[in-house]
């Protein structure tokens, strides 16, 4: 897979990438990385991709030229059909289904805001998918391309040690993940469930499905 970040700030994804499951990926040549400056694409000398918004109001609005020929040249390079991703808290909410869709693509463009906002015309002439991590504002789409990144090349084949691991965990199925234990059995007055200790792994199966559904319909009953 090959994941393109367009971005202000390029500098912010190196520690990321370069470390555990996601440094591994890179390693094994699962994924590979290209972040990319937006201010390399503009024509002034002052390098500017943000003007105040017409009608006024608070903040700068990125422009459309810059982002228009930085998409375009991305495009041009690409050897297979790019899905663009603009960051966003206007678009859909990011959930494991979307999360699974992008994992399958072959090239992702990522497509990180910053300031008050895009140029509307972005949005309508790029052709993109925007794409929201949670009802809530950041500084910039750098840490929401983060996210993003994180939960997409987890479900690489091959990019978790136990691959039975990303279809054990909540939201698969539509489900919350079921109370997990380890050493030692007794910690504080707090014990292991006895089932968990049976090796009876029918019993503990049917224990995790009844205690899954069960946190589940306290937690997030939407869910369900």
């Amino acid at each position: 897979m090959r994941i393109k970040v367009l971005t202000l700030f390029p500098e912010v994804f190196a520690p990321f990438v370069g470390s555990s499951i996601i440094g591994r990926a890179v390693d094994s040549g699962l994924v590979t990385f290209e972040f990319i400056q937006l201010r390399d694409s503009t024509e002034d000398k002052h390098r500017s991709v943000d003007d105040k918004p017409f009608g006024g109001g608070a903040g700068m609005v990125l422009m459309c030229g810059p982002m228009f020929r930085a998409v375009e040249q991305i495009e041009s390079q690409s050897s297979a059909e790019l899905v663009k991703v603009l960051l966003t808290p206007q678009g859909e909410r990011l959930g494991q289904s979307s999360v699974r869709e992008l994992a399958a693509v072959d090239e992702l463009l990522l497509i990180c805001g910053h300031y008050e906002g895009f140029d509307e015309r972005i949005r309508q002439g790029l052709g993109v998918r925007e794409v929201s991590v949670g009802d809530f504002i950041l500084s910039g789409g750098e840490s929401a391309a983060i996210v993003l990144i994180d939960a997409v090349v987890r479900l690489l084949p091959g990019a978790l040690g136990d691959e039975a691991s990303a279809g054990d965990e909540s939201f698969e199925g539509g489900l919350l993940e079921y109370p997990q234990y380890t050493r030692p059995r007794s910690f504080r007055g707090m014990e292991v469930p006895e089932v968990l200790l049976s090796g009876n792994h029918a019993k503990i199966a049917e224990w995790r499905m009844e205690q899954a559904i069960e946190r589940t319909r306290q937690r997030r009953p939407e869910l369900m």
